[in-house]
Protein backbone atom coordinates (compact mmCIF):
# COMPACT_ATOMS: atom_id res chain seq x y z
CA UNK A 1 0.00 0.00 0.00
CA UNK A 2 1.30 3.53 -1.15
CA UNK A 3 1.76 5.98 1.52
CA UNK A 4 -0.89 8.10 0.34
CA UNK A 5 -2.97 5.22 0.56
CA UNK A 6 -2.09 4.77 3.91
CA UNK A 7 -3.20 8.64 5.00
CA UNK A 8 -6.31 7.78 3.01
CA UNK A 9 -7.64 5.12 5.00
CA UNK A 10 -6.36 6.44 8.37
CA UNK A 11 -8.19 9.68 7.47
CA UNK A 12 -11.29 7.70 6.51
CA UNK A 13 -11.04 5.42 9.74
CA UNK A 14 -10.07 8.51 11.90
CA UNK A 15 -12.22 11.20 10.30
CA UNK A 16 -10.14 14.02 8.62
CA UNK A 17 -13.23 17.27 9.57
CA UNK A 18 -10.43 18.07 11.89
CA UNK A 19 -7.08 18.46 11.33
CA UNK A 20 -5.30 18.02 14.91
CA UNK A 21 -7.13 14.15 14.84
CA UNK A 22 -4.21 12.75 12.70
CA UNK A 23 -1.45 13.87 16.06
CA UNK A 24 -4.03 12.53 18.62
CA UNK A 25 -4.37 8.93 17.06
CA UNK A 26 -0.88 9.13 16.91
CA UNK A 27 -0.29 10.26 20.52
CA UNK A 28 -2.87 7.08 22.07
CA UNK A 29 -1.42 4.73 19.62
CA UNK A 30 1.98 5.61 20.63
CA UNK A 31 0.84 5.17 24.36
CA UNK A 32 -1.44 2.34 23.34
CA UNK A 33 1.70 0.34 21.51
CA UNK A 34 3.67 0.99 24.43
CA UNK A 35 1.34 -0.23 27.01
CA UNK A 36 0.80 -3.43 24.76
CA UNK A 37 4.52 -4.37 24.31
CA UNK A 38 6.88 -3.21 27.06
CA UNK A 39 5.69 -5.06 29.53
CA UNK A 40 6.06 -8.02 27.47
CA UNK A 41 9.63 -7.08 26.78
CA UNK A 42 10.23 -6.22 30.54
CA UNK A 43 9.22 -9.71 31.65
CA UNK A 44 11.91 -11.37 28.94
CA UNK A 45 14.83 -8.65 30.07
CA UNK A 46 13.77 -9.60 34.00
CA UNK A 47 14.41 -13.13 32.73
CA UNK A 48 18.05 -12.26 31.43
CA UNK A 49 18.87 -10.51 34.69
CA UNK A 50 18.01 -6.95 33.30
CA UNK A 51 15.28 -5.45 35.87
CA UNK A 52 13.60 -3.12 33.29
CA UNK A 53 13.97 -3.13 29.57
CA UNK A 54 16.23 0.86 29.90
CA UNK A 55 19.36 -1.19 31.76
CA UNK A 56 19.78 -2.53 28.43
CA UNK A 57 20.19 0.76 26.52
CA UNK A 58 22.09 2.10 29.46
CA UNK A 59 24.50 -0.77 29.33
CA UNK A 60 24.57 -0.53 25.73
CA UNK A 61 25.15 3.47 25.97
CA UNK A 62 28.06 2.89 28.26
CA UNK A 63 29.67 -0.17 26.50
CA UNK A 64 29.66 1.88 23.35
CA UNK A 65 31.40 5.35 24.97
CA UNK A 66 34.46 2.79 25.91
CA UNK A 67 36.99 3.60 28.55
CA UNK A 68 36.19 6.77 28.95
CA UNK A 69 32.43 6.19 30.15
CA UNK A 70 29.84 7.94 29.77
CA UNK A 71 28.14 10.90 31.43
CA UNK A 72 25.10 10.31 32.85
CA UNK A 73 23.80 13.88 31.75
CA UNK A 74 24.16 12.55 28.01
CA UNK A 75 22.37 9.63 29.06
CA UNK A 76 19.58 11.74 30.25
CA UNK A 77 19.58 13.31 27.29
CA UNK A 78 19.98 10.61 24.62
CA UNK A 79 17.25 7.99 26.04
CA UNK A 80 14.98 10.91 27.40
CA UNK A 81 15.11 9.78 31.21
CA UNK A 82 14.22 12.39 33.53
CA UNK A 83 17.46 12.87 36.12
CA UNK A 84 15.65 11.10 38.95
CA UNK A 85 14.39 7.80 37.11
CA UNK A 86 18.14 7.59 35.57
CA UNK A 87 19.65 7.80 38.92
CA UNK A 88 17.32 5.30 40.52
CA UNK A 89 18.09 2.79 38.17
CA UNK A 90 21.83 3.34 37.99
CA UNK A 91 21.85 2.91 41.67
CA UNK A 92 20.23 -0.42 40.93
CA UNK A 93 22.61 -1.37 38.63
CA UNK A 94 25.42 -0.70 40.59
CA UNK A 95 23.97 -2.72 43.21
CA UNK A 96 23.52 -5.60 40.82
CA UNK A 97 27.37 -5.21 40.31
CA UNK A 98 26.72 -4.08 36.20
CA UNK A 99 28.28 -0.40 36.63
CA UNK A 100 29.88 1.97 39.04
CA UNK A 101 30.04 5.47 38.49
CA UNK A 102 32.64 8.12 39.63
CA UNK A 103 32.04 11.55 40.58
CA UNK A 104 33.77 13.86 38.57
CA UNK A 105 32.77 17.29 40.64
CA UNK A 106 31.99 18.52 44.08
CA UNK A 107 28.41 18.07 45.17
CA UNK A 108 28.15 14.28 43.28
CA UNK A 109 26.72 16.80 40.41
CA UNK A 110 28.21 15.10 37.38
CA UNK A 111 28.94 11.58 37.16
CA UNK A 112 30.62 9.69 34.85
CA UNK A 113 29.60 5.63 34.06
CA UNK A 114 31.71 2.59 33.69
CA UNK A 115 30.79 -1.10 33.10
CA UNK A 116 32.11 -3.75 35.66
CA UNK A 117 33.47 -6.70 34.66
CA UNK A 118 29.80 -8.29 35.03
CA UNK A 119 28.07 -5.52 33.13
CA UNK A 120 30.43 -5.43 30.04
CA UNK A 121 29.50 -7.94 27.47
CA UNK A 122 26.07 -8.54 28.92
CA UNK A 123 24.15 -6.43 26.23
CA UNK A 124 25.61 -9.00 23.48
CA UNK A 125 24.56 -11.85 25.50
CA UNK A 126 21.07 -10.31 25.76
CA UNK A 127 20.89 -8.58 22.19
CA UNK A 128 19.82 -11.82 20.13
CA UNK A 129 16.99 -12.71 23.17
CA UNK A 130 15.80 -9.16 23.04
CA UNK A 131 15.79 -9.58 19.23
CA UNK A 132 13.72 -12.38 19.22
CA UNK A 133 11.28 -10.76 21.09
CA UNK A 134 10.84 -7.68 19.44
CA UNK A 135 10.20 -9.81 16.41
CA UNK A 136 7.82 -12.64 17.72
CA UNK A 137 5.86 -9.46 19.21
CA UNK A 138 6.35 -6.56 16.44
CA UNK A 139 6.99 -8.51 13.27
CA UNK A 140 3.44 -9.96 13.34
CA UNK A 141 1.60 -6.60 12.68
CA UNK A 142 3.84 -5.54 9.82
CA UNK A 143 6.00 -6.44 7.36
CA UNK A 144 9.67 -5.31 6.92
CA UNK A 145 9.20 -1.71 5.06
CA UNK A 146 6.37 -0.54 7.10
CA UNK A 147 8.98 -1.09 10.23
CA UNK A 148 10.92 0.89 8.73
CA UNK A 149 8.93 3.33 8.07
CA UNK A 150 7.55 3.94 11.03
CA UNK A 151 11.10 3.87 12.87
CA UNK A 152 11.67 6.38 10.40
CA UNK A 153 9.18 8.24 11.06
CA UNK A 154 9.33 8.19 15.23
CA UNK A 155 12.68 8.89 14.63
CA UNK A 156 11.74 12.29 13.15
CA UNK A 157 9.76 12.97 16.37
CA UNK A 158 12.82 12.89 18.27
CA UNK A 159 15.80 15.98 18.56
Amino acid sequence: MSRQETVQRAKQLFGPEDHKVGYNRLWFNIMRAHRKFYPVMAKVMRREGLKDPIWYEILLAVENAGPTGKPMQQLEETLFVPQYALSRHIGRMQKEGLLRREYVSEGKRKQILFLTPEGEGLHERVWPIYMDTIQEVIGPTMDEDEAYEIAYLLIKMLP
